[in-house]
């Protein structure tokens, strides 16, 4: 009998799978589609082979960068343009983004690059929270509650909910305090605010803003290492393979496709969006437009290495027409681009919703945002990807293990991190 079967072959399933090869365990995995890697993927858009999901990691704890050396990916590992991005306010010209924040969080409220984006009467309230005990709101579960409370509506929305919307494409309000920004609560513990917490956060970090990483030549490089490995160590890795259920503890697994009408008997571990949780609920839909573009007039970067948009109370766009949620000038971002582009830029803008015109609504965003002409000659290539942020488990059944964004929040690292934290519990106890 097989030791464990992994539904699901993301990042999660993979990184779970090869940790537990590696520690002898038998392992087989079963992805329903017909490629691993889940929102992991690449495109090639103007003869660029581009990441069409995640392009960057968070480097808190190492822990991405510690897989991407044990995958002989350490060398290829690169940061991007410290310029760092703006924000589109829902009224207004734009801004560059604090920089001394997290997530948006200012670390000094009173801050000249802050108190233009949120008001004199929102920066007042914001450092005001200095004054107030730090356990205050020390147990609020998500990023948007402790944010409201500590800091007011203004910071959270002006501020936090678009960068962690153009970050992690979800709401703060649906993201678990410590998941997105691990050590948070327990440093505005000890410094007795959440802005001096930001502040401390950043100088142990050595690094202001958000610390991020990419990887020379994409992201999906780290899933074709993954599954190179997998193949090398001999593990069973089906694709088409759609499972119908999981039982309790050692699980019968039913297969469609390659092997309709056949069970695999083994320890389950899910790593598949929905098949615990409610199957018509595929979770919140992010659409990706990239644009490949000739005009000389973006080589100045005129947004740092691109925007994110504010939405005001109502969820109107910024200016009533631009409906992209972010956008990042990946040429102007990652070097490795810029040098595959020969001259040309690339811009990729990030949707809730699709369009017939997709094309033509990015490319007028993309002109509106960044400031800067940008016909529709000069166009040269478009491409469109899309993918669903799962909603997360609040209950999975006794004996079943789950592993993937659905219990370890959004973003590479905390996958990654929860992936590796359960093999290791999994080979203990076998």
């Amino acid at each position: 009998m097989t030791d464990f079967v992994i539904v699901g072959g993301g990042v999660g399933g993979l990184v779970l799978a090869r940790r537990l090869v590696l520690g002898g365990a038998d392992v087989i995995v079963l992805e329903a589609s017909d490629r691993l890697g889940g929102s992991v993927a690449s495109h090639t858009v103007g003869g660029i082979q581009l990441d069409a999901g995640a392009e960057s990691f968070a480097t808190r704890r190492g822990t991405v960068a510690t897989l991407a050396r044990s995958l002989k990916l350490g060398d290829d590992i690169v940061e991007p343009n410290p310029a760092g991005a703006w924000l589109q306010p829902a009224t207004g010209p734009a801004f560059r983004l604090p920089l001394n924040s997290m997530l948006g969080i200012p670390g000094s409220p009173l801050a000249a690059d802050v108190t233009p984006i949120i008001g004199g009467r929102a920066a007042t309230r914001a450092y005001l929270e200095t004054l107030l005990p730090g356990p205050y709101a020390a147990k609020s579960k998500t990023l948007g509650e402790l944010v409201r409370r500590r800091m007011g509506e203004a910071v959270l929305d002006q501020l936090v909910r678009p960068i962690v919307r153009g970050v992690h494409s979800a709401d703060p309000d649906d993201l678990d305090l410590d998941k997105v920004a691990p050590g948070l609560r327990a440093a505005m513990i000890d410094t007795g605010s959440l802005a001096r917490a930001v502040r401390s956060l950043q100088e142990s970090s050595g690094r202001a803003g958000s610390s991020v990483a990419g990887i020379r030549g994409g992201i999906f490089r780290i899933v074709e290492a993954l599954a190179a490995d997998l193949d090398r160590f001999g593990v069973d890795v089906r694709l088409n393979s759609r499972v119908e259920n999981v039982a309790d503890g050692r699980a019968l697994v039913g297969v469609e496709g390659g092997s309709s009408g056949t069970h695999i008997q083994g320890r389950a571990i899910v790593a598949a969006p929905g098949i615990l949780g409610d199957v018509s609920n595929r979770g919140h839909r992010v659409v990706l437009a990239t644009l490949v573009v000739d005009q000389p007039l973006l080589d100045a970067a005129p947004r740092g290495t691109g925007l994110l948009v504010a939405k005001d109370g109502s969820g109107i766009p910024a200016d009533g027409g631009i409906r992209a949620k972010a956008l990042t000038h990946v040429t102007a971002k990652w070097e490795w681009v810029a040098e595959r582009a020969e001259g040309k830029h690339v811009l990729r803008l990030s949707y809730d919703d699709d369009s017939a015109d997709l094309a033509e609504v990015a490319r007028a965003d993309a002109e509106a945002l960044l400031g800067v002409p940008i016909p529709t000659s000069s166009v040269l290539a478009f491409g469109r990807s899309e993918w669903y942020r799962p909603p997360r488990l609040t209950h999975t059944p006794d004996g079943i293990h789950v592993v993937g964004e659905t219990i370890a929040g959004t973003g590479l690292a905390n996958v990654v991190g929860q992936a590796d934290e359960l093999a290791g519990n999994l080979l203990r106890d076998s």
